[in-house]
């Protein structure tokens, strides 16, 4: 799993690429708070998920933590470029109402 984020403007957007799943959860979960909390303060975050060759409900349970975290900041969280597989389960998990596709 691979982590890779930019600024710019005030959005930060954080390309996530591999496999999110509990093997991968852990660090990638410290790398994204990491860039959250260095960029708080901005207007909004964008997760694009084009580089996900697989996810599963830990990967919802990943986006969800960082949604909390950036609702502390008071930043918007938005997804964008989901797989069709990835899309499929954030469609059922009704993920898109906290944190729309765009």
């Amino acid at each position: 799993m691979k982590l890779q984020s930019s600024r710019r403007g005030d959005n930060l957007y954080i390309y996530l690429s591999g496999e999110l799943d509990e093997h991968s959860v852990a660090e990638l979960r410290q790398q994204a708070d990491k860039v959250i909390d260095d960029n708080a303060g901005l207007s909004r975050a964008v997760f694009n998920l084009a580089g996900l060759r697989f996810m599963d409900s830990t990967g919802i349970g990943f986006l969800i933590g960082r949604y909390k975290r950036l609702q502390r900041y008071g930043m918007n969280m938005y997804l964008e470029s989901p797989e069709s597989s990835a899309d499929r389960i954030l469609t059922l998990s009704g993920i898109y109402s906290l944190m729309p596709k765009i």
